[in-house]
Protein backbone atom coordinates (compact mmCIF):
# COMPACT_ATOMS: atom_id res chain seq x y z
CA UNK A 1 0.00 0.00 0.00
CA UNK A 2 1.67 3.48 -1.16
CA UNK A 3 1.36 6.22 0.64
CA UNK A 4 2.08 9.95 0.53
CA UNK A 5 4.47 12.39 3.13
CA UNK A 6 3.24 16.11 3.64
CA UNK A 7 4.92 18.64 5.17
CA UNK A 8 3.17 22.10 4.91
CA UNK A 9 5.49 24.82 4.31
CA UNK A 10 3.31 27.04 6.58
CA UNK A 11 4.54 24.89 9.87
CA UNK A 12 8.40 24.33 10.25
CA UNK A 13 10.22 21.37 8.67
CA UNK A 14 10.31 18.25 10.97
CA UNK A 15 12.47 16.22 8.76
CA UNK A 16 15.53 16.82 11.25
CA UNK A 17 13.47 16.07 13.87
CA UNK A 18 13.03 12.83 12.27
CA UNK A 19 9.30 12.82 10.94
CA UNK A 20 6.69 14.05 8.83
CA UNK A 21 3.55 16.09 9.53
CA UNK A 22 1.07 13.84 7.65
CA UNK A 23 1.29 10.23 5.86
CA UNK A 24 -1.75 9.86 4.30
CA UNK A 25 -3.21 6.32 2.74
CA UNK A 26 -6.04 5.19 0.29
CA UNK A 27 -8.51 2.81 1.17
CA UNK A 28 -9.16 3.35 3.50
CA UNK A 29 -8.34 7.26 3.16
CA UNK A 30 -6.86 7.69 6.25
CA UNK A 31 -4.49 10.60 7.05
CA UNK A 32 -2.08 10.27 9.94
CA UNK A 33 -0.91 13.37 11.45
CA UNK A 34 2.36 13.50 13.45
CA UNK A 35 2.36 14.93 16.81
CA UNK A 36 1.88 18.25 16.96
CA UNK A 37 3.19 20.63 19.63
CA UNK A 38 3.61 24.49 20.08
CA UNK A 39 6.36 25.12 17.53
CA UNK A 40 6.97 28.13 15.99
CA UNK A 41 8.66 28.57 12.19
CA UNK A 42 11.91 27.55 13.27
CA UNK A 43 10.91 24.24 15.37
CA UNK A 44 11.24 25.93 18.86
CA UNK A 45 8.73 26.23 21.65
CA UNK A 46 7.87 29.95 21.74
CA UNK A 47 6.01 29.63 25.63
CA UNK A 48 6.65 27.95 28.32
CA UNK A 49 2.69 28.43 29.69
CA UNK A 50 1.12 25.08 28.98
CA UNK A 51 -2.70 26.55 27.87
CA UNK A 52 -0.32 28.40 25.67
CA UNK A 53 1.47 25.22 24.33
CA UNK A 54 -2.32 23.35 23.88
CA UNK A 55 -3.53 26.17 22.09
CA UNK A 56 -0.68 26.57 19.72
CA UNK A 57 -0.42 22.55 19.31
CA UNK A 58 -3.96 22.49 18.27
CA UNK A 59 -3.38 25.45 16.08
CA UNK A 60 -0.88 23.76 14.03
CA UNK A 61 -3.03 20.35 14.01
CA UNK A 62 -5.55 22.49 12.66
CA UNK A 63 -3.26 23.79 10.08
CA UNK A 64 -1.88 20.63 9.15
CA UNK A 65 -5.07 18.93 8.59
CA UNK A 66 -6.37 22.11 6.13
CA UNK A 67 -2.81 20.75 3.81
CA UNK A 68 -4.66 17.77 3.37
CA UNK A 69 -8.35 19.30 2.66
CA UNK A 70 -9.42 18.35 5.87
CA UNK A 71 -10.87 20.06 8.82
CA UNK A 72 -11.20 18.99 12.85
CA UNK A 73 -14.43 17.66 11.52
CA UNK A 74 -12.63 14.86 10.27
CA UNK A 75 -10.94 13.87 12.96
CA UNK A 76 -11.68 10.19 13.82
CA UNK A 77 -8.66 9.63 17.02
CA UNK A 78 -6.47 11.54 19.24
CA UNK A 79 -3.23 10.99 21.03
CA UNK A 80 -2.92 13.34 23.79
CA UNK A 81 1.06 13.53 25.39
CA UNK A 82 1.05 15.93 28.89
CA UNK A 83 4.11 16.49 30.64
CA UNK A 84 3.90 16.20 34.37
CA UNK A 85 0.09 15.22 33.95
CA UNK A 86 -2.09 16.99 36.85
CA UNK A 87 -5.63 17.96 37.11
CA UNK A 88 -5.14 21.42 35.84
CA UNK A 89 -3.38 20.32 32.98
CA UNK A 90 -6.03 18.02 32.08
CA UNK A 91 -8.91 20.89 32.67
CA UNK A 92 -6.91 23.11 29.80
CA UNK A 93 -6.86 20.61 27.54
CA UNK A 94 -10.24 19.43 27.86
CA UNK A 95 -11.39 23.68 27.52
CA UNK A 96 -9.75 23.68 23.75
CA UNK A 97 -11.51 20.03 22.80
CA UNK A 98 -14.78 21.34 24.17
CA UNK A 99 -14.57 24.64 22.07
CA UNK A 100 -13.38 22.45 18.72
CA UNK A 101 -15.97 19.27 18.76
CA UNK A 102 -18.25 20.29 21.29
CA UNK A 103 -20.52 17.46 22.40
CA UNK A 104 -18.72 15.15 19.76
CA UNK A 105 -15.05 14.93 20.30
CA UNK A 106 -12.70 12.06 18.92
CA UNK A 107 -11.58 8.92 20.53
CA UNK A 108 -8.58 9.81 22.35
CA UNK A 109 -5.73 8.05 24.47
CA UNK A 110 -4.16 10.71 27.28
CA UNK A 111 -0.58 9.85 28.01
CA UNK A 112 0.79 11.42 31.10
CA UNK A 113 5.10 11.93 30.23
CA UNK A 114 7.87 12.76 32.02
CA UNK A 115 9.23 14.44 29.05
CA UNK A 116 8.81 14.59 25.19
CA UNK A 117 11.09 15.31 21.92
CA UNK A 118 12.07 18.82 22.85
CA UNK A 119 13.43 20.15 26.64
CA UNK A 120 10.54 22.85 26.56
CA UNK A 121 7.60 20.73 24.99
CA UNK A 122 4.65 20.12 27.29
CA UNK A 123 2.17 19.30 25.31
CA UNK A 124 2.18 17.13 21.74
CA UNK A 125 -1.24 16.09 19.97
CA UNK A 126 -0.98 13.41 16.97
CA UNK A 127 -4.39 12.51 14.78
CA UNK A 128 -5.59 10.39 12.23
CA UNK A 129 -8.24 12.05 10.11
CA UNK A 130 -10.75 9.92 7.65
CA UNK A 131 -11.16 11.61 4.23
CA UNK A 132 -15.09 11.81 3.52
Amino acid sequence: MSHTLTNPPTLHDPVGFGYSHLAAAPAPDLVFVAGQYASGPDGGVPSADFAEQVELSFANLGTALAAAGLGFEHVARLGTYIVDHDEAKLEALLRVITRIWGEHPPAQTLLGVARLALPDMLFEVDAVAVRP
